[in-house]
C-alpha cells in the first residue's frame, strides 16, 4: 500500500511516499480502507519537526473510509461500513485523563496518511449518513473541538452571544454549531472577504481586528456593554487579553488553541474581577464525537471545505495551510 511518512527530525521537505505491506484486521481490530483525512494545526506540529515525530511515522489524525475486514471478536461493525476514526481511540467517554489522551494517530502511534489502517474498533465511530469521505475526514479533531467547546464546556444555549477567531476549521465549526444552537455569533478576521464569507454561514456581527486592534471592547459594545457569553479562543496568550475584554461576567472562555503565541502577560486581575471561567479544550471522547455526529445530521450541518490534494500532494497541503489563505478545511483525497 501507498503511505506517506516523515523522516525525522521533521519537515515539509522531510515527507516521503512509500510502499509498504498492507496490515491485517488483527483480533478487535478493523481494517479500513482510508479514502479521505484533513489537515490540522496538529498535524503540521507532527510533520514539521515540533513534536519530534519518530522516523517514518505516517502522520494525519483523521481518517474516514470503508471496513474491508473485521478481527475476531469485533462486534459492531460489518464490511461495508463507512467509519471515522477518533482523534483519542483510547478515550471512549467521561473526562479527560492520561491514559485516555495517548495514542494519537499520527503522533503516538501511525495515522491515517495511508491507503489502509488496522486499529481497534473501538478507535471507530460510524459516519454521519450523506457525507463524502472528505467532509466526514473533517469532524475528528476541528469539528469535535468546536462542539466539546460549547455544548459539553460552556453549555450554550438559545440566546447566548459567542465570539469565534478566525476562519479555520474550529471557529468555522463553532459558528455553525453555535447558529444551529439559537446563539447570536460575532465572528473576528483580518480579512474583509473572509468576514462576508463568515456573514453568508450565518455570523451576526463582524470584527475585522486589523482595523480594530481593541476587538474585545468593540465586540462588548455589540452586546450593549454586557459582554459575550463565550469566547471560542484560538490565538493563546496574544489574544487572550481582548478574549478578556470581550467575555461578559461569569462568561466563559473555551481555549482550544494557541496560534498567536505560547506564553505571554495575561490580565489575570480581569479573569478573576469577572469571574470567568477559562477551560482548557483538546478535542473529546468517543461518546461526545458519536453525540456531534447525530447533532450535524439533525441540522444538516455540512463541513467547508477550502480545497483537497491527493495523498502524494501532503507536503503542497501543507504549503497550503502554512499560508493562511485558506477558508475552512483542506483535506486529502485518496
Amino acid at each position: 500500500m501507498k503511505v506517506a511518512a516523515v523522516k525525522a527530525p521533521g519537515g515539509l521537505d522531510k515527507i516521503v511516499i512509500e510502499d509498504r505491506p498492507q496490515p491485517e484486521a488483527g483480533p478487535g481490530q478493523l481494517l479500513v480502507r482510508v479514502r479521505a483525512s484533513s489537515l490540522n494545526f496538529h498535524d503540521f506540529a507532527v510533520v514539521s519537526g515540533m513534536l519530534n515525530p519518530a522516523d517514518g511515522r505516517i502522520p494525519m489524525s483523521d481518517g474516514a473510509g470503508d471496513v474491508v475486514a473485521v478481527g475476531a471478536g469485533v462486534t459492531g461493525f460489518k464490511v461495508g461500513d463507512q467509519v471515522l476514526g477518533t482523534f483519542f481511540p483510547n478515550w471512549p467517554t467521561g473526562g479527560p485523563s492520561l491514559e485516555r489522551l495517548i495514542g494519537v494517530p499520527g503522533d503516538h502511534v501511525d495515522g491515517y496518511a495511508a491507503e489502509y489502517v488496522a486499529m481497534p474498533a473501538s478507535a471507530f465511530t460510524r459516519m454521519p449518513k450523506g457525507y463524502s469521505y472528505a467532509e466526514a475526514a473533517t469532524l475528528p479533531c476541528a469539528a469535535l473541538t468546536a462542539w466539546r467547546a460549547l455544548m459539553v464546556e460552556a453549555r450554550i444555549k438559545p440566546g447566548d452571544v459567542v465570539l469565534t477567531q478566525g476562519t479555520g476549521g474550529v471557529s468555522i465549526f463553532a459558528l455553525q454549531l453555535a447558529k444551529a444552537a439559537g446563539a447570536t455569533v460575532i465572528s473576528t478576521s483580518s480579512s474583509d472577504e473572509k468576514l462576508q464569507r463568515l456573514k453568508a454561514l450565518g455570523a451576526d456581527h463582524l470584527i475585522n481586528y486589523k482595523d480594530q486592534p481593541d476587538w474585545g471592547a468593540a465586540a462588548t459594545a455589540l452586546t450593549g456593554g454586557r459582554g459575550v457569553d463565550v469566547v471560542v479562543e484560538i490565538g493563546g496568550a496574544g489574544t487572550m487579553n481582548q478574549s478578556l475584554a470581550a467575555v461578559r461576567i461569569g462568561g466563559h472562555i473555551s481555549l482550544i488553541g494557541v496560534l498567536a503565541g505560547f506564553a505571554g502577560e495575561v490580565g489575570t486581575a480581569v479573569a478573576m474581577s469577572k469571574n470567568v471561567a477559562i477551560k482548557g479544550v483538546t478535542v473529546g471522547s468517543r461518546q461526545e464525537q458519536e453525540e456531534m455526529i447525530a447533532a450535524v445530521e439533525a441540522n444538516g450541518i455540512k463541513p467547508v471545505i477550502d480545497s483537497t490534494f491527493p495523498l502524494d500532494g501532503i507536503a503542497a497541503a501543507f504549503a497550503h495551510q502554512l499560508s493562511q489563505k485558506h477558508f475552512g478545511k483542506i483535506c486529502l483525497e485518496f
